[in-house]
């Protein structure tokens, strides 16, 4: 892993959240406390000016460390160091993240409140490529791929050196997931941001990122370089991830679906989360969690069996 000053990094980052049932019932019912750890032990860092990706299926805890690290939750242990002054978010669902009720410039003019900055909306609404005129107007006056750069001139106006993207173009068409990536990466381009990319998408991931991490249960299995993840990716999870995208080069490489379900969190499997979906689990794997060693954690990997 990198770590020649780090813009941002998480040691042994883990949350637990608490998923009991209501104090009553669980007397009544003779139930234990429930614990769900949705983040486990997660180290990573993040160099000034690159993309850094975390990618899995829904339910591996990715969203929930950038909201760790935007400070919507606390850690349960842990530490995040932030080496920068600002950082901003850009969320999922433009329909759901923009107040209906106010004005785009009321919106976007809101960070500016807290850095004490006052520049024009418009100058903002230009950088994404809609119009100063915009600004009078409502969120519901706008597509979504509009509403996602106003999301986005939000974000700039708070100055941020660092950018938390989370499945920023998940919930948008195809031609304008295109679009809003072409958008961020010249933005990163003219304002040097530094990204954290989280997405689910390893198609939309293979055109941004430059490093990804692959998480699986609330854990990281693989460090990587992009290009070196999409050519030969080592760990058995991440393997079935890319098997699963489609071929759009029409190579006839065949293409199957992920295996498998995710466990259930609340009562994770022993040993590697992911033996129970592996072809080439054994009993090592049944019993004992594997370690991240040279960036991926994997016992078939490690004793050469893969």
């Amino acid at each position: 892993m990198p770590s020649v000053n780090p813009l941002l990094k998480l040691e042994s980052v883990s949350r637990d959240f608490d998923v009991s049932r209501p104090w009553l019932n669980r007397v009544i019912e003779r139930e234990p406390r429930r614990i769900l750890r949705a983040v486990d032990r997660v180290s990573f860092e993040v160099l000034k000016g690159e993309t850094f990706a975390l990618v899995g299926e829904s339910g591996c805890g990715k969203s929930t460390v950038a909201r760790l690290i935007a400070g919507l939750y606390r850690p349960s242990e842990g530490s995040i160091a932030f080496g920068g002054q600002r950082l901003q978010m850009i969320f999922q669902d433009p329909y759901a993240s923009l107040n209906p009720r106010w004005r785009v410039r009321k919106i976007i003019a809101e960070p500016m409140i807290f850095i004490d900055e006052k520049k024009p909306v418009g100058e903002f609404l230009k950088q994404v490529g809609l119009s100063p005129d915009d600004a009078e107007r409502y969120p519901h006056e706008f597509s979504g791929g509009q509403r996602q750069r106003i999301s986005i001139a939000r974000a700039l106006a708070g100055q941020p050196e660092l950018l938390i993207c989370d499945e920023p173009t998940s919930a948008l068409d195809v031609s304008v997931q295109a679009q809003i990536l072409n958008l961020m990466a010249d933005l990163q381009e003219r304002l040097g941001l530094t990204y954290l990319f989280i997405s689910h998408n390893l198609a939309v991931v293979s055109l941004v990122a430059d490093r990804v991490g692959v998480m699986y249960l609330g854990r990281i299995v693989e460090f990587a370089r992009a290009s070196d993840l999409f050519a030969h990716p080592r760990h058995p999870y991440s393997r079935m991830l890319l098997d699963a995208v489609p071929d759009l080069a029409m190579s006839g490489k065949p293409r199957t679906p992920v295996a498998g379900e995710v466990p259930n969190p609340l009562a994770p499997p022993t040993g590697c989360a992911f033996h129970p979906r592996c072809p080439h689990a054994n009993e090592r794997c049944r019993v004992e969690t594997p370690k991240l060693l040279s960036d991926v954690a994997c016992h078939a990997v490690e004793e050469g069996r893969i």
